[in-house]
């Protein structure tokens, strides 16, 4: 398999590849390299936390207002170390196709929540149907804890039907904007109403609370509950359609090819098994076209993924590892909004830019760090002479250049421009690296990793 094609396909399917494995995967087709990922990934290795603390706990117990602050307390902080927990996971991920699409499907099926139990449940639930049927993951989301709270669900009864999660079941699920009705919204809330979860998350159907009576639902009328409106919503091609737009392009292309969305729809309709879709977007010819490598922004995550993946390191302070994501715009398990984070060009604005063109400096040379407490996502990297922030703080990292040095010690800093940029070099960027090539290579692998090519997969 050529190597650049190496290159793009385990940016795009993880957060890069290092130079020994280049090295095997080189003498391999296409075809086995490919087959060799999905069945590293067949397991599903859920994450852990201990949430013993709620063993014990009873009803009266959250009636109790000083309690109940006790425990949000507790349960707050509990998210904040499975957010280290996923990051870490994805630092060393054994099944690394299953969590870069656990972290495409949690921005897809977009979800927040406070109870560090129904957090975790939520997050392995999208790893557990990842590369899975995808019917089975709808209907198992619709009745997960954290989405029932999330999106009113609790609240929807057959007295008062609350429309909100059937409105974004439909435009941001499944079908999208304009492709059902204000009356397919109001009948299809009425089929889940009713639904609710005990304490420890479970699932329970509240009968009283369930409106039996028929509805009438994309032009079919039944006595339906939640899982038979999904059936419905599958049964139209334009969920395949919608579905697949955005896994091309996350995966491929920001820049939709329509020809190729019907050619993968057609693929997924047929049964709706995510891990089929992808095996044939990652096998076609074209999604190893010139025009498809380097062309997508990283998101916040795969930059500070990606890096830890050239040159380990390890955050002296856990709360730092959130600062990060705040500067960058993305905090694993605090989405903006439900529609998630809009990926793309969205990713770098007039105050991200600096921050994301020094990160290198930051994580891997204790470079200071600036921010305001009032608004972190506006926070720059600053050099010393911009002293006047409210805030200033060195993010403090082990690095493990032992560990770089060992993996690239026989590559040219030439030739690592080759291995850790898969984006076009710049002619601009091409003269600006003649500067750099006579650098210790660990000064020249911080200064690679500053270039705005490396922004780009």
């Amino acid at each position: 398999m050529k190597t650049n094609h190496i290159l793009h396909l385990y940016h795009r399917i993880g957060f890069g590849i290092q130079p020994e494995e280049i090295k095997t995967l080189q003498t391999k087709e296409k075809v086995e390299v490919i087959h060799d990922i999905f069945q590293a990934s067949k397991k599903t290795t859920p994450l852990y936390i201990d949430t013993s603390f709620l063993d014990n706990l009873e009803l009266k117990d959250l009636k109790n207002k000083k309690q109940r602050q006790k425990l949000m307390k507790v349960s707050r902080k509990k998210i904040r170390e499975l957010n280290s927990i996923w990051i870490d996971r994805l630092n060393k991920p054994s099944e690394v196709l299953r969590e870069k699409m656990t972290l495409f499907w949690a921005n897809h099926f977009v979800c927040e929540d406070k109870n560090i139990l129904h957090v975790l449940q939520y997050n392995n639930t999208l790893r557990k149907y990842a590369l899975g049927d995808f019917r089975a993951f709808v209907k198992a989301i619709s009745k997960e804890a954290a989405m029932l709270k999330y999106l009113n669900n609790k609240q929807n009864k057959k007295d008062s039907p609350n429309e909100n999660f059937a409105r974004e079941l439909l435009e941001l699920f499944t079908l999208g904007q304009g492709n059902y009705t204000e009356t397919d919204i109001k009948e299809a809330a009425r089929a889940f109403t009713g639904y609710n979860h005990d304490f420890k998350g479970n699932f329970k159907l509240r009968k009283r609370k369930h409106d039996y009576n028929e509805k009438t639902f994309l032009g079919e009328t039944g006595n339906f509950f939640g899982d038979d409106i999904i059936d419905i919503v599958l049964s139209k091609k334009q969920c395949a359609r919608f579905i697949c737009k955005k896994i091309y392009s996350y995966f491929v292309n920001d820049k939709l090819d329509n020809d190729r969305i019907e050619e993968l729809t057609t693929i997924f309709f047929t049964d709706y098994n995510i891990e089929n879709l992808m095996k044939y977007i990652l096998s076609s010819d074209w999604f190893y076209d010139e025009t498809n490598i380097g062309t997508k922004i990283k998101s916040p995550i795969e930059l500070i993924v990606g890096t830890h993946h050239i040159v380990p390191f390890t955050f002296q302070k856990e709360k730092q590892k959130i600062l990060i994501q705040k500067l960058l715009g993305q905090i694993l398990l605090l989405p903006p909004n439900v529609s998630g984070w809009k990926g793309g060009q969205s990713w770098i604005d007039s105050n991200t830019i600096v921050t994301r063109l020094r990160l290198a400096s930051v994580l891997l040379n204790n470079a200071e760090i600036t921010y305001s407490d009032k608004d972190d996502f506006k926070a720059v990297i600053t050099d010393f002479k911009k002293r006047k922030q409210k805030h200033k703080t060195f993010i403090k990292t082990t690095t493990d250049w032992e560990n770089f040095e060992k993996k690239y010690s026989n590559i040219s800093n030439e030739e690592l421009v080759d291995v850790l940029i898969t984006a076009p070099i710049s002619n601009g960027t091409k003269e600006l690296l003649k500067q750099y090539y006579k650098l210790p290579k660990k000064e020249f692998c911080i200064q690679l990793l500053s270039l705005p090519e490396f922004q780009l997969c």
